[in-house]
C-alpha cells in the first residue's frame, strides 16, 4: 500500500492510496484460503473446495471486504504515520469509472483511491491564573416558601357548591359544552361534567371570562377563537361556539395551610413539606447559580482564544442549531420578520454561536485531556438512567437503544466530562460570590437571552418566567417525594390550551 499526501491547506488533509494489483490479489487468496476451511458448498467436503471455485462464487464479494478493509487500513496508516487527530470521519473517493474500478476488483488492475480528512486544530493553552467570574447566589427566603405554599393549598383547595350562586373569578363551574364550527360539531368539542375553573387560564382564551356571571341551570354560548399554535392542527386558528350547559357552580372552600396539606403532598407534616420546599428551590438556585457561572466562564475562555475550526465540525454543529431555530419559529407561528430581522442575518448570528461551541469545545477537549479528567462507567450509567427517565413507558427501548449504539452513549458521556472540566477550570480561576435577590438570580439581559450556552440549542428570543419557573420546579419536586396531589389526578378535557408552550412563555 502506496500512501501520497496531495494537499496539506488549513485543517484539510488529501491523500492518495494505490493498492498494486499484485497486493489485491495477495489479499484476496489470502482471503479466499481462509474461506476455504470455513465454508459448506455441496458436493465438496470441508476445506476441499477449489479456490478457484470460491473466486467464481464469492470473489466479488470478498474482494469487496478487502477493499473496505484496505480503507481501514489507510485510515490508521494515514493517522499514525503524520500524527493526525481527526476531526471527523475520513471521505473516502474510489474511481467514478465503473470499467477501472471493475478491473481493480478483479485485480486486474492498481487500485487507486483518495482519503481527504480534517484535522483538529492545534493551539496552546491559555494562562487562566488571571481569570476572575462572578458568581450568583440566592438565599431561600420565608417569602419564598410562603408563597409556595400558598399556590399549592390554592391548587388543592376543595370546592363546595352553593345553591343560586353566581360563577365569579376563583369559582369552579361543572358544565356540559357541544362545540361547533360553520354549525358542524367537531371531533374533541363535546364533553360532559368539565369542571372549569374560573380564572385559571386553563381552557381557550376567552372560555372562562365568557362563563363569568352564570348560575347552574343557565345555557350560554361560547364564541372563541383557538389558537395559532393549538396543538391539533385542523382547529387552529379558528373559531368555533360552544354551546355550554351549566350544571354547578362552586365556591373555593377556605384556603389551609397545615399538616393536613402536608399530607395531600406525601409529607407527614407541614414542617417537613417547608423542608422539602426549601430544598427544593435551594437546589433549583443552585442550578441557575451553576448556568452562570459557567457561562461567565466561558466567555472569559472564549476571549482567550482564536483559532481556525474544522468545517465540517461547524457544519455539523450550525445544522443541528438553525434546525432548532426553525422548529421553535413554526411551532410558535412566527416569522424572522416578527422577530426583527431576516433569515440571513439569523442564519449569520447562529453560524456564530455554533463556531462558539466548537471552539469552546475543542478548548475543553484539550483542557480536560491535559488535566486526565476521566468519566466513569457508573457516571455514564447514572446519566443514561436520567436519560431514560424522560421517557415514560419508553424506558426499555431507549435503555437498549443507548446500549447499543455507541455513538449515541458518547453523547451521554460528553456533557459529564464537560461539566467535570469546568469544575477543573473552575478550581483554577479566581470565583467571586455575589448574594443577589432571586429575581436578579434568573434575570437575563438581552445578551445572555439571544446568546446560547455551549450545552444547549439557541431558541430566537427564548426567556423564562423566574418566579414562575422556581416555583414550579419547587412544587413538581415536592410531589416527586410524595403521592401526587388530589387535584393533579384530574385529567383536564378540551378545550385546553395546546400543550406545546411557546418559547416566549
Amino acid at each position: 500500500m502506496q500512501v501520497t499526501e496531495t494537499l496539506s491547506e488549513g485543517l484539510k488533509r488529501e491523500f492518495q492510496v494505490v493498492l498494486p494489483a499484485s497486493e489485491l490479489e495477495e489479499r484476496l487468496s489470502s482471503e479466499l484460503a481462509t474461506l476455504k476451511d470455513r465454508v459448506q458448498i455441496k458436493g465438496f467436503r470441508p476445506g476441499k473446495v477449489p479456490v478457484a471455485h470460491l473466486r467464481r462464487l464469492y470473489g466479488r464479494s470478498v474482494m469487496a471486504e478487502v477493499v473496505q478493509n484496505a480503507a481501514g487500513e489507510a485510515e490508521r496508516k494515514i493517522v499514525g504515520d503524520h500524527n493526525l487527530k481527526l476531526a471527523n470521519q475520513p471521505r473516502f473517493e474510489f474511481p467514478e469509472d465503473k470499467e477501472e474500478m471493475e478491473k481493480a476488483l478483479d485485480a486486474k488492475t492498481d487500485l487507486s483511491f483518495k482519503v481527504a480528512v480534517e484535522i483538529l486544530p492545534q493551539f496552546e493553552l491559555a494562562d487562566m491564573s488571571g481569570i476572575t467570574v462572578r458568581k450568583p447566589v440566592a438565599e431561600v427566603t420565608d417569602k419564598e416558601i410562603d408563597e409556595t405554599l400558598q399556590r399549592m393549598a390554592g391548587q388543592n383547595r376543595s370546592f363546595e357548591s352553593e345553591e343560586g350562586r353566581v360563577a365569579q373569578s376563583g369559582d369552579r363551574v361543572v358544565v356540559d359544552f357541544v362545540g361547533t364550527m360553520d354549525g358542524e360539531a367537531f371531533e374533541g368539542g363535546t364533553a360532559q361534567d368539565i369542571t372549569v375553573d374560573l380564572g385559571s387560564n386553563t381552557f381557550i382564551p376567552g372560555f372562562e371570562d365568557q362563563l363569568a356571571g352564570v348560575k347552574a341551570g343557565d345555557e350560554k354560548t361560547v364564541e372563541v377563537t383557538f389558537p395559532e399554535n393549538y396543538g391539533a392542527e385542523h382547529l387552529a386558528g379558528k373559531p368555533a361556539s360552544f354551546a355550554v350547559t351549566v350544571k354547578d357552580v362552586q365556591k373555593p372552600g377556605e384556603t389551609k395551610i397545615d399538616d393536613e396539606l402536608a399530607k395531600q403532598f406525601g409529607m407527614e407534616s407541614l414542617d417537613a413539606l417547608k423542608t422539602a420546599i426549601s430544598e427544593a428551590v435551594k437546589r433549583d438556585f443552585d442550578t441557575q447559580s451553576r448556568r452562570k457561572v459557567k457561562k461567565s466562564l466561558l466567555d472569559a475562555l472564549d476571549e482567550k482564544y482564536d483559532f481556525d475550526l474544522p468545517p465540517s465540525l461547524v457544519e455539523q454543529e450550525f445544522g443541528a442549531v438553525w434546525s432548532q431555530v426553525m422548529a421553535d419559529l413554526q411551532n410558535n407561528s412566527k416569522t424572522f420578520e416578527s422577530e426583527g430581522t431576516t433569515e440571513d442575518e439569523a442564519k449569520a448570528e447562529y453560524r456564530k454561536i455554533a463556531e462558539r461551541r466548537v471552539r469552546l469545545g475543542l478548548v475543553l477537549a484539550q483542557i480536560g485531556e491535559k488535566a486526565e479528567v476521566q468519566v466513569t462507567d457508573d457516571e455514564v450509567t447514572q446519566g443514561l438512567v436520567e436519560r431514560v427517565r424522560q421517557f415514560p413507558g419508553q424506558e426499555k427501548q431507549v435503555w437498549e437503544f443507548y446500549q447499543k449504539n455507541p455513538q449515541a452513549l458518547a453523547e451521554i458521556r460528553a456533557p459529564i466530562f464537560q461539566e467535570k472540566v469546568v469544575d477543573h477550570i473552575l478550581g483554577q480561576v479566581k470565583v467571586e460570590e455575589e448574594t443577589v435577590s432571586r429575581e436578579a438570580l434568573f434575570a437575563e439581559d438581552e445578551a445572555e437571552a439571544d446568546a446560547a450556552e455551549s450545552e444547549e440549542k439557541a431558541k430566537p428570543k427564548a426567556k423564562a418566567s423566574a418566579k414562575g419557573a422556581s416555583k414550579a420546579k419547587a412544587e413538581d419536586a415536592v410531589e416527586a417525594k410524595g403521592e401526587e396531589a388530589p387535584a393533579a389526578k384530574k385529567s383536564r378535557a378540551k378545550p385546553k390550551k395546546s400543550d406545546e408552550k411557546k418559547a416566549d412563555e
